[in-house]
């Protein structure tokens, strides 16, 4: 067989694979995830009742007010930085993930001063103070981070523990509050992988629109 000849079966079948794999096959995969998962494909963006997209259902989100319910601690601010002052370079390189201090590193439970916390304190502990102040039993969720930074998810039990505070804050009543947290539980993957979580994106949303019902 001569060189040529091979030459020719190597390049038309580089050419044919090339085909498959690049183009026919990518493709395939955008037509299978648009029609068969077209929410999980799409980012799995959360909307609210005007339709706008609000977030996603993977990427966590900072709420503090006491008419929320409360976010997990974020080591990235859950990349809220500021476009204009944008030092640590969050929203240039997507940073995410833990610390990775060691639980016998003082810095972990360093509080970064900021123009509302002018004395300096610890992380954890005044996040300890806030949650004793406003009467939510902490939790582990409510004051250490996720290794990701950005779990949109709490324990169904740091949820319960704000229910006292958001009831005040919203003049609504704890039962309303707890069918919510139950409607908005994520169960264990195919029921046996991980833990019940729930979506604090959701929950809020859902609050909120229980309270226009209302």
């Amino acid at each position: 067989m001569s060189f040529t000849r091979e030459a020719s079966r190597a390049i038309r079948s580089t050419f044919v694979l090339w085909i498959i794999g690049a183009i026919i096959y990518p493709f395939v995969m955008i037509a299978v995830g648009q029609i068969v998962f077209p929410y999980q494909a799409n980012g799995s963006l959360i909307k609210d009742s005007q339709g706008q997209v609000v977030g996603s259902a993977l990427i966590g989100q900072p709420f503090s007010s006491d008419r929320y319910f409360n976010s997990r601690p974020s080591t990235t601010s859950y990349s809220t930085a500021n476009p204009a002052k944008d030092d640590a370079k969050v929203l240039q390189t997507g940073v995410s993930g833990a610390s990775n201090l060691a639980p016998s590193n003082s810095a972990l439970l360093e509080r970064i001063k900021g123009k509302d916390d002018p004395d300096p304190s610890k992380r954890v502990e005044g996040d300890l103070n806030r949650l004793k102040k406003a009467g939510v039993p902490p939790t582990a969720d409510l004051v250490y981070t996720s290794g990701s930074s950005l779990d949109p998810h709490i324990t169904p039990e740091a949820a319960k523990a704000q229910i006292a505070r958001v009831a005040k804050a919203r003049a609504i009543s704890p039962q309303e509050l707890e069918t919510l947290i139950i409607q908005n539980t994520d169960g264990r993957f195919l029921g046996i992988f991980g833990e019940p979580g729930v979506n604090i994106l959701q929950l809020n949303l859902a609050l909120d629109a229980l309270k226009s019902a209302s």
